[in-house]
């Protein structure tokens, strides 16, 4: 009925005749929202669907990578899902990168120098080697605080049996070594001589930072005892090692040499940091990973130029001296770890310097490394008084590589303690 009234309404309308008056509005006699058909039957007039809401088949649709709303693409939730995936297994790979990244970088210089030693041995052409050590001590300075340098005054006593130990304990440690028999012989000497050197230049003073210790404290063992070992090792060479043989050490070479690659750049860090120290703090991490890339590039070189004397011997001696090597680490680690433990003990208990994790830390990474250029500067002034030049470092190239390698691995031990630690303790 509603329909048929409205009809004939239309049908009586005028039609439209040209006219120059304006338009009248058109009103219509029904509603405009809804046409009634029948009682039960209202359909609603509404906006175009091209504006409506997406209605849940669309969206079911686009889950299986057909269309989508308006402007979408089907190919966008297989996209979706992709990155999630790669995200999934992505994550943990770059957690465990940066948990480990001196030991990678450490061991990726070695597999580099063994695949392809051209580019190695090019880069210690150039003295690549002096300018990571440089980076390392600029990068120790600009990360240096000045109240560490406090702690480090305060830990007097621990950095001096850390210089006792280095200089005067340690080199003892030769005579046990030497009475290993193993041809050729210049090995076992190597490693004799290994013994009587000071701490490493640098990965001693990262491997310290990196863990949290006294950095300060580490580097003042570290500059020490180099300094002092230009004038403590060819004495102990010659006593415990050369029987007699002459041994001429360029001192004053070695000692502008070491001035120029730990102090300068670390003073020149310092100096910066002062003026810096926003921008250093807010960029510890990266700095820390840098120095570890500069570390690494030490085995890269070290491995590129003795690979060559390292497929020479056979296997299963060098892996045997390799295995002594490994071996005399651990013997220095135990021996500063109970030494430090006990002087902890017998000079106040947990009041004492030695005591402190900072200081415990630090003393037994330094002290329980040797340094292997000093090594390199003094073989090369014996002039064969103790055997072949190269057989003698070939096995101090691996202990220095491995007590690096051994020694980040004891850091992230330490670091994941200390987060476990750190954890609240559930109720």
């Amino acid at each position: 009925m509603a329909v048929a009234v409205a009809l004939r309404n239309l049908a009586r309308w005028p039609p439209a005749v040209a006219s120059t008056a304006a338009p009248r509005p058109r009103s219509f006699p029904f509603s405009a929202n809804t046409i009634r058909f029948s009682a039960n039957f209202i359909v609603p007039i509404v906006y175009p669907p091209l504006f409506a809401e997406p209605r849940p088949v669309l969206r079911l649709a686009r889950a299986v990578g057909g269309f989508d709303q308006v402007g979408g693409s089907g190919n966008q939730s297989s996209k979706d899902s992709v990155s999630q995936k790669a995200s999934t297994w992505a994550e943990p790979l770059l957690d465990f990168v940066a948990t480990n990244f001196l030991p990678l970088a450490l061991l990726s210089g070695i597999a580099l120098g063994l695949v392809n030693p051209t580019p190695g041995c090019l880069a210690h052409k150039l003295s690549l080697s002096g300018f990571s050590t440089c980076g390392i001590f600029f990068i120790s300075g600009i990360m240096l605080h000045s109240r560490e340098l406090g702690a480090a005054v305060e830990a007097w006593p621990a950095g001096l049996f850390g210089l006792g130990s280095i200089l005067l304990i340690t080199p003892f440690f030769s005579r046990l070594v030497l009475q290993i028999q193993l041809a050729p012989h210049e090995l076992i000497t190597g490693l004799a001589a290994f013994c009587c050197m000071p701490t490493t230049l640098s990965s001693g003073v990262a491997l310290t930072q990196l863990v949290g210790g006294n950095s300060a404290l580490a580097l003042a063992m570290t500059v020490l005892s180099n300094l002092l070992g230009i004038l403590i090792v060819p004495f102990s060479l010659s006593k415990l090692i050369g029987a007699g043989a002459g041994i001429s050490v360029p001192t004053a070479q070695l000692f502008k040499s070491l001035i120029m690659m730990l102090l300068v750049p670390l003073v020149t860090g310092k100096v910066i940091r002062d003026s810096s120290k926003k921008y250093v703090d807010r960029n510890r991490r990266s700095f820390s990973m840098i120095s570890a890339i500069l570390l690494g590039l030490v085995p890269w070189m070290q491995v590129s130029r003795s690979r060559s004397l390292l497929l020479a011997v056979k296997p299963a001696i060098f892996a045997i001296a390799v295995g002594m090597g490994v071996l005399l680490h651990f013997i220095l680690l135990a021996f500063n770890t109970i030494a430090v433990r006990s002087l902890s003990v017998v000079s106040g208990g947990d009041q004492s310097v030695f005591s402190k994790k900072e200081n415990l830390r630090a003393v037994i990474i330094v002290a329980s490394q040797k340094t292997l250029p000093v090594l390199v500067a003094v073989v090369e002034q014996l002039q064969g008084a103790l055997g072949e030049s190269g057989l003698l470092v070939l096995p101090c190239v691996a202990l220095h590589i491995n007590q690096i390698i051994i020694d980040s691995f004891l850091v992230n031990w330490w670091l994941r303690r200390d987060q476990m630690s750190a954890k609240p303790k559930e109720v």
